[in-house]
This record gives C-alpha cells, sequence and structure tokens, in this order.
C-alpha cells in the first residue's frame, strides 16, 4: 500500500484520478487485520464499506470526466466499484463477518501412514496412560523420588529449595533516577534547534519556474518567494505549483487550469480559470480569485482562505478530507467590508422515509 501510495505523490499524472480510486480503495484490504472489538477498526464489512467511500471520490471524477468521451474508462471504474461493492463486501459478510478466525493448534502437513495389522490374531490393547498424580504404594513411590526429577518438576524443585533473591543486587539512593545528575527531564536548547532544523521534508529538489512543451507552467519547491510571477500565459496553458512554502504567486492572465499541490502557508493569486482551481494535500493557503472560475476544489487540505470575486460568485466548490475551509465573499457595496463563510466540515446523517438525509452540523453558543 505504501509502494502504491507513493506512484500518487509528486508531479500528476493523466490518471490521477484513476491512481487515487486505486490507492484509496487498497484499504479495504486491511480487514483481514481485525481482531477485535478493542483493535481500533470497524467491523470488516464496515471497515471494506468505509473505504470504498474514500475511493469513490475520486472514482466518480472519472465517470464524470470520460462519460461523454471514452466508454472504456467509464466500463473501468464501474467494474473496479463492483470489485468492492457488493463483491468484496458479500464476500466478507458470508464468510467473515466478525473477522477472520485464526487456528491455535498447527495442523500437520505430512500424515504418517499407519501400519497394517498383523495378521494371525487379535491385536493387544494399548497401556493404560501413566496416571498425573501417583497413587502406587509407599514402595513405589520412594523409588520414584529416588530417582532425579526431569523437565518442569525440575524446575519447579529448584525455585522452591534456593533464594531466588539471593543474586539481586540492593538499589542505593545514588542509583535512583530521580537523583542521577545524568538524566533530567529538561530539553536543552541546542537539542530543540538540532528537532527544528531537521524536519522531516527535508528532502526537495530545486526550485523551478518554467515552461514545459509550451502547454504547463510548473512552479516547484519556491520557499520564501514573495514576488513570483506568471505574467505570459494564455486560456490553453495549465499551471501546477508543488511544494512551495511561504511564498506568494500572481497568474497575471487567464488560465485553463491551476493545481496547487502540498503547499504551505503559500498564497495563489489568479485572473480567472477555463476549467477548475484545485487545490489538495496542503496546508494554511490561501487563493484569490479575480475573474471567473467555474469549479474550485479542495482535497486533504488544512486551512484554507478562498476570496471569491463577483465574477467567481457561482463557482462549484467541492471539499473533501478538509477542514478550516473559509470562504470570503465581497460586499455588495465598494465601502463594505468583506463577508467571511465558513463551511461546514461535520455532519450529521438521519434515515427518513427510506433514505439517508444529510445535513451539517450548526454549532450555537448560549
Amino acid at each position: 500500500m505504501m509502494k502504491a501510495n507513493a506512484l500518487t505523490e509528486g508531479r500528476r499524472s493523466d490518471f490521477f484520478n484513476h491512481q487515487k480510486t486505486i490507492v484509496d480503495s487498497l484499504a479495504a484490504l486491511g480487514w483481514i487485520a481485525y481482531t477485535g472489538k478493542d483493535c481500533g477498526m470497524s467491523l470488516p464489512i464496515a471497515h471494506v464499506e468505509e473505504s470504498w467511500q474514500m475511493a469513490e471520490f475520486y472514482n466518480n471524477k472519472v465517470l464524470v470526466q470520460y462519460r461523454n468521451k471514452d466508454p472504456n474508462h467509464v466500463e473501468w471504474a464501474k467494474a473496479l466499484k463492483e470489485l468492492y461493492i457488493p463483491g468484496l463486501r458479500d464476500y466478507v459478510r458470508s464468510f467473515y463477518p466478525l473477522g477472520p478466525v485464526w487456528s491455535a493448534v498447527a495442523k500437520a502437513s505430512v500424515s504418517t501412514p499407519k501400519k497394517a495389522p498383523v495378521p494371525g490374531g487379535p491385536a493387544l490393547p494399548p497401556p493404560p496412560p501413566a496416571p498425573l498424580f501417583s497413587t502406587g504404594s509407599p514402595q513405589a513411590s520412594s523409588s520414584s523420588s529416588s530417582r532425579p526429577k526431569e523437565g518442569m518438576s525440575a524446575v519447579f524443585q529448584e525455585i522452591s529449595s534456593s533464594n531466588i533473591t539471593a543474586g539481586l543486587r540492593k538499589v542505593t539512593d545514588d542509583m535512583k533516577s530521580k537523583n542521577r545528575k545524568d538524566r533530567t527531564s529538561v530539553v536543552s536548547t541546542a537539542e530543540k534547534e538540532l528537532r527544528v532544523s531537521s524536519p522531516g521534508f527535508s528532502k526537495t529538489g530545486p526550485p523551478k519556474l518554467e515552461l514545459q512543451m509550451g502547454r504547463k507552467w510548473i512552479v516547484e519547491n519556491q520557499i520564501g518567494k514573495k514576488n513570483l510571477v506568471i505574467d505570459d500565459c494564455d486560456a490553453k496553458q495549465s499551471v501546477y505549483v508543488f511544494g512551495c512554502k511561504d511564498s506568494v504567486l500572481q497568474i497575471q492572465g487567464k488560465i485553463n487550469n491551476i493545481t496547487i499541490d502540498k503547499c504551505t502557508k503559500t498564497g495563489i493569486v489568479f485572473k480567472g480559470v477555463v476549467a477548475a482551481c484545485e487545490v489538495v494535500n496542503c496546508i494554511s493557503v490561501e487563493v484569490q480569485s479575480q475573474g471567473s472560475a467555474p469549479t474550485i476544489s479542495v482535497d486533504n487540505t488544512t486551512g484554507c482562505q478562498l476570496y471569491l470575486s463577483k465574477e467567481s460568485l457561482e463557482a462549484s466548490i467541492t471539499t473533501a478530507k478538509s477542514s478550516e475551509i473559509n470562504v470570503l465573499v465581497p460586499a455588495s457595496t465598494a465601502e463594505g467590508d468583506w463577508g467571511e463563510h465558513a463551511l461546514p466540515q461535520q455532519f450529521v446523517h438521519i434515515y427518513k422515509d427510506g433514505q439517508f438525509v444529510t445535513t451539517p452540523v450548526s454549532h450555537s453558543g448560549g
């Protein structure tokens, strides 16, 4: 699963939605790790259904994208869904509704063939099993006690006849952790700086801002650049922003598509888009539209400020696995302030009249 997830990182291919559908759906195979109600997982049937719900977001994108273009992609998306729902779900429901059952006793792989009975008379009965406790005569018990004990009996005899704590050392006050000077709970400043200066995402490539093949602008690994500008662009080109941090990019022209991927504390200002503006795997980003934007998509993002212009107020905003999404709209008058609207991230699902009715959660303070 980790290798499959690595294929979706970096630059997005033309079949990104296909890849994400497969990667997210692979989590359904984790039902086999269910060990009980205390393992932190849902029941196997629910786990399969929940995992497919994550993948269905991208699967629906494939259906919409190729509905009128290529029926092969549509059939692929439908077949993949049937593989999990109802395929895998019904299999788990039929055979392992409460999780896999593991045998505690290993079965012999090769059975020893039985010897054929010797003809000529009835076989002798097997000897009786040895009793667990000796019930024989005192003479028999005394003779058995004279023999050295074997196995676990010898172990218990040694424990009962010796002093267990004889070999233990006494712990003095200077050996206790609270009295040792070489161990302290205070973290030094040098250690703090070492942890901060070596983050887990330190492996980045060289910064780029270039037009490739005359069709796609690549903006990658820009750190602390507040004056990035793309001015020579047209409606047939796309912009891909990846791995930027503490930077601001201005797109001074209408573009076909904008994708913002794995950026942190980055601002994007654009004149307008023909297709869509997508924000994926980002943290604390700001996106401002100064023109029209038919579709805005926010996926797996924490903290996103969307500034809409009057031309983009009718934009379709789609969010998935995201939080802290705020949309700011201009006032009706030039002197008015921007209106801020928080998009809901919690929902209530109620079964009513044969179907589920979903409404956002509203918090009211008393």
